[in-house]
């Protein structure tokens, strides 16, 4: 049962040493991630699973690691749990790994990359998999939003941009799952969010969990929509 989840964008400049000099314009959104972690790991789940986008459907349960060496830092990250092996994590999952690192996170973890393109039933399906496995599970959902908010950005000015990402944060902040599996691959795939496909994971995973959530970041540096969210459990349910 899905106890808890932390929602990141996965930049690989959020790590410093791959920022550089501009590692301080992402102090404040580095905080949330860090923040969001925390909260996940406060909600003791049993076993935790990163999710973020790939080239192609993978699964990491013995362990994995992946490296930052394409931008020039001669340095990676691994899973918390298990032996290296296994395929190189994706960038996205690396960059979860290294959050988990950060936080000096040591909890039983599996790792899945799902395409960009993947279809919305399969990625409900994935996440209503991944819920139970084990009696208290937690997930770490790594992806962006749009990347075509400003002249800028990677994908240059999408007047959808902006909308669409205001109704991603509204049902990352609201924990609302029939928004986030409603999302349309193909204005995804226009405004290359590339975050689509594992926010449908976590909405099928949140599926009658009753959960609330808090939205902690909610920018667009550089044209790219990024948020930072907090699923728990709802107190009710809690108590």
């Amino acid at each position: 049962m899905l106890v808890a989840a932390a929602v990141c964008p996965c930049p690989p400049l959020l790590v410093p040493e791959v920022a550089a000099g501009a590692a301080p314009e992402l102090a404040a959104l580095r905080a949330a991630c860090a923040e969001a972690v925390a909260e996940l790991v406060t909600a003791e789940p049993d076993l935790l699973v990163l999710v973020g986008e790939g080239p192609q459907a993978e699964v990491w349960t013995e362990g994995g690691a992946g490296t930052f060496q394409r931008y020039g830092v001669p340095f990676g990250a691994r899973l918390p749990s298990g032996p290296v092996s296994g395929p190189e994590l994706s960038p996205a999952l690396t960059v979860g790994a290294w959050l988990l690192t950060e936080a000096g996170v040591q909890l039983p973890t599996h790792a899945c990359a799902v395409p960009a393109d993947a279809p919305v039933d399969r990625m409900l399906g994935l996440g209503q998999g991944l819920a139970g496995l084990a009696d208290r599970v937690g997930l770490l959902v790594l992806g962006d939003g749009s990347a075509c908010r400003s002249v800028k950005a990677p994908g240059y000015l999408d007047d959808r941009a902006e909308a669409y990402d205001a109704q991603v944060a509204l049902a990352l902040g609201t924990a609302d799952t029939a928004a986030l599996a409603a999302l349309d691959p193909q204005l995804s795939a226009e405004l290359l969010a590339v975050g689509r496909a594992p926010w449908q994971v976590l909405a099928g995973a949140g599926q009658g969990a009753d959960l609330e959530g808090r939205l902690r970041y909610d920018e667009a540096p550089y044209g790219v929509g990024y948020f930072v969210a907090s699923w728990t459990r709802a107190r009710a349910a809690a108590a």
